[in-house]
């Protein structure tokens, strides 16, 4: 079941320099327990796979002799390259997670943020595990979406959205079923099967306020309604979700507690 789902892997495609601007940074206090279980050596190598804009990358890098950052999006990786100019220990690789062609049994940790759901799970941890060396460590990483929780404003922004993705035929953008795929077999049945110890999982639930501007670029950095898609029409777009959002702001911020989490799964020795 959990092969059936293929996420078009255009998606994000464009979205670079909203995703860099916009998407809320993983908290300290998420990279220091990640840390406290991976114990860098300080002489080992880092793989940010399905990296995005490198905010996995740039948070650790300094406890790595290399940090890999690896995204299939070529933007993407144009921007990694450009913020990490200066240094010597940053490589930036455009390449698919499923087909990157990496020596095995020599990374110390493989992170993956936001992202796990749309890879082929089973072939990334089965690479994952030949990556790692013995006793390294898979790190996978989420926070959930502005729109995703119980607060008025958000269940506003989500009505707004749902109908633009109806109004531009962007329904199908993102494949029915994929978070039921995830349910019936979870990430860490994923990793348990491909050899790892069990999982170590932890949360941490961190406020933040949000302007409508701020929400505006947070939806064009995902893959549902894009620029890309959203195009000629955006100041329609833009003028609907700010008269969506109207009146729920508090000296024009709208807060909510972003639900971060990490899954550490270790290979065995």
């Amino acid at each position: 079941m959990s092969g059936a789902i293929e996420f078009d892997p255009t998606l994000y495609r464009g979205t670079a320099g909203d995703y860099d601007c916009f998407r809320v940074p993983y908290p300290q206090s998420l990279f220091d327990h990640l840390v406290s279980l991976v114990k860098p050596s300080g002489r080992g190598r880092l793989m940010d796979l399905a990296c995005g804009t490198g905010q996995i990358t740039f948070a650790l890098a300094d406890r790595f002799a290399e940090a890999w950052a690896v995204d299939q999006e070529q933007d993407m990786i144009d921007l990694v390259a450009n913020k990490a100019t200066g240094s010597d220990h940053v490589r930036a690789i455009a390449a698919p997670a499923e087909e990157l062609d990496a020596p095995s049994s020599t990374f110390e940790l493989v992170a993956i943020g936001n992202a796990f759901h749309r890879l082929r799970r089973e072939a990334v941890a089965a690479n994952t595990y030949r990556w790692l060396q013995p006793n390294g460590h898979i790190a996978l990483l989420w926070s959930t979406g502005p729109w995703t929780g119980n607060a008025d404003w958000q269940r506003a922004m989500s009505e707004v959205l749902e109908r633009w993705r109806t109004k531009l035929g962007a329904e199908a953008r993102v494949p029915a079923g994929w978070d039921r795929v995830r349910r019936e077999r979870p990430d860490t049945e994923v990793l348990d099967a491909a050899g790892f110890d069990a999982a170590n999982s932890a949360r941490f639930p961190t406020p933040h306020a949000w302007t409508a501007d701020a929400l505006i670029g947070f939806v064009y950095s995902t893959s549902a309604l894009p620029r890309a898609v959203v195009g000629a029409r955006s100041r329609e777009f833009e003028r609907d979700l700010r008269r969506g959002l109207d009146g729920y702001a508090t000296g024009g911020k709208l807060v909510e507690t972003i639900d971060f989490a990490c899954e550490v799964a270790r290979r065995p020795a």
